[in-house]
């Protein structure tokens, strides 16, 4: 998540209790009409295991969306987007980071692990998994916040299945993405964090409203990227820069009104890594939510404009052709029809 300042939405998006905000009620318990959930148990390196939770579509061979959810967020605070999509045409697989939710082992003093697992272990593992569950369909890795990081530095290892990267609200960490003031307080900010979680051995997120329960290792990777603004997975020796230069995926930046924590200057500086990818990008407004407020967390609650704009942008990115081999468009912005709604960060 480039989440680098104390805010309240993590503790509403790891909770379990419904949500409301100044746009009314949340939907949550409004959006059990559609498809039958449901979900396949994943196991991972290190002894770690997923729930991912699956929504069919009517199409077998429609494209399908794996939610990767933000630092600290849980995968059922996904459930309304979900929805959206799975009722706009594509499949729709959604589980929880390692350590977070219904997956484990629970982030806690004396687990390790940190980006690296995440990112070479976790995500291939589940995107066998979905790949398994929806054999002709391909997959495209939608991440929110960290979720986004995740799926691009995974991705950019040549992760097989993957045919498209979605990023919503999401943005590097790096602190000169932010602007001065409030980059040099994110700066201090993230270090000190990293520094307690070496303290007390784990992350105390869930008491401290930042970022959930995390583990150390988590923590100084979100930190040591905000400091120096390179990807360095400790453990790891791939050179994580070198293979985002290299990434020729379809992505799509999807940014978000009233977002402090993944402004177009943090999307920027991420985007500026994947050079060799064909990016599109797109802004969603509280018009286009109907009116209703959006900021970084906000818009899964009122995803119903941006459901419909990335299933566009995917169905025009990707065709399956009769063989199941999977073609991609060679349109520059397959879902930019010259509609009014559309808009740059």
């Amino acid at each position: 998540m480039t989440d680098q300042e104390r805010h309240t939405a993590p503790d509403r998006a790891t909770s379990e209790k419904p949500q409301t905000d100044d746009a009314g009620p949340a939907t949550a318990g409004r959006e059990q009409d559609g498809p039958a959930e449901e979900s396949v148990r994943v196991r991972s390196s290190g002894g770690a295991e997923f729930v991912v939770r699956l929504l069919r579509a009517e199409r077998p061979d429609a494209p399908v969306a794996l939610v990767v959810p933000a630092m600290g967020a849980r995968a059922r605070f996904y459930a309304p987007f979900a929805r959206r999509l799975n009722r706009a045409g594509l499949h729709v697989a959604v589980t929880d980071l390692r350590g977070q939710g219904e997956s484990t082992p629970v982030a806690r003093r004396g687990v390790a692990y940190g980006y690296r697992e995440m990112v070479e272990d976790d995500l291939p593992a589940v995107v066998r998994a979905v790949s398994a569950a929806f054999p002709r369909s391909p997959v495209v890795l939608v991440g929110h916040s960290l979720g986004g990081q995740l799926a691009l530095l995974s991705s950019a290892t040549g992760l097989a299945g993957v045919h498209a990267v979605v990023l919503t609200a999401a943005g590097s960490v790096w602190w000169r993405g932010f602007g001065s003031v409030r980059g040099l307080r994110n700066l201090v900010g993230s270090q000190l964090f990293a520094a307690l979680a070496t303290v007390l051995g784990y992350w105390p997120g869930e008491r401290l409203g930042f970022g959930g329960t995390q583990t150390t290792a988590v923590m100084r990777d979100w930190a040591r990227q905000g400091r120096t603004g390179r990807y360095t997975l400790r453990g790891s020796d791939t050179d994580y820069e070198a293979a985002l230069a290299r990434l020729k995926l379809p992505v799509l930046a999807v940014g978000v009104d009233n977002d402090i924590l993944a402004p177009p200057g943090a999307t920027d500086h991420l985007l500026q890594k994947i050079p060799a990818a064909r990016v599109s990008r797109w802004h969603y407004t509280e018009a286009l939510a109907g009116g209703r407020r959006v900021d970084h967390f906000r818009w899964v609650r009122h995803s119903d404009g941006m459901s419909a704009y990335i299933t566009d942008w995917i169905s025009g990115t990707l065709t399956t052709r009769q063989d199941g081999a999977v073609q991609q468009s060679t349109q520059q912005d397959p879902a930019g029809d010259g509609r009014p709604d559309r808009g740059g960060d």
